[in-house]
């Protein structure tokens, strides 16, 4: 199936300025926006090219702010925050950068509060199945099983 392409090429910087200015975006989410309107290989490398020496596009800056958004709206934990920035071809280093945006004490008090708020929906009384589901729980949000298993130490394995 050919794509055939939406916009002309002045109309395509101009376009993806504007989705790149809307929000942070990654620069494997811009190839992936330009395929759609059907640019291609060069033409795309030149126009994230031009995004980035714009600063339209920053893969440090995109990176933080996915993190930051990641763990405080939705609680992820860092294993899931990483794995989801590697699949979207973010570099190590800048992975590294957004991990120093998490304050640790931040972080595990997220996670005692995400730990307790599941206690109390429940119903299991045997106090061992009842930590396994809370472990199960806090594992699938991407929290690592030491930080799990300190956070309900803390919280007394409610």
């Amino acid at each position: 199936m050919n794509i055939v392409r939406k916009y002309p090429p002045h109309e395509t910087r101009s376009r993806a300025r504007k989705w790149c200015d809307m929000q942070e975006r990654a620069h494997s989410d811009v190839r992936k926006k330009l395929k759609s309107w059907g640019v291609f290989s060069d033409e795309t490398e030149q126009i994230i090219a031009e995004l980035i020496s714009a600063n339209y596009l920053n893969e440090e800056r995109f990176a933080t702010a996915f993190a930051r958004g990641k763990f405080r709206i939705k609680g992820w934990g860092w294993n899931k925050i990483q794995q989801q920035l590697k699949l979207k071809g973010v570099s190590s280093y800048s992975i590294r950068k957004a991990r120093e945006e998490i304050d640790p004490e931040e972080y595990l008090d997220t996670l005692e509060n995400l730990l307790q708020k599941k206690s109390r929906t429940i119903r299991e009384t045997d106090p061992w199945k009842k930590k396994q589901k809370l472990l199960r729980y806090a594992f699938g949000r991407g929290y690592p099983v030491e930080e799990i298993n300190k956070a309900l130490d803390n919280l007394g394995s409610t």
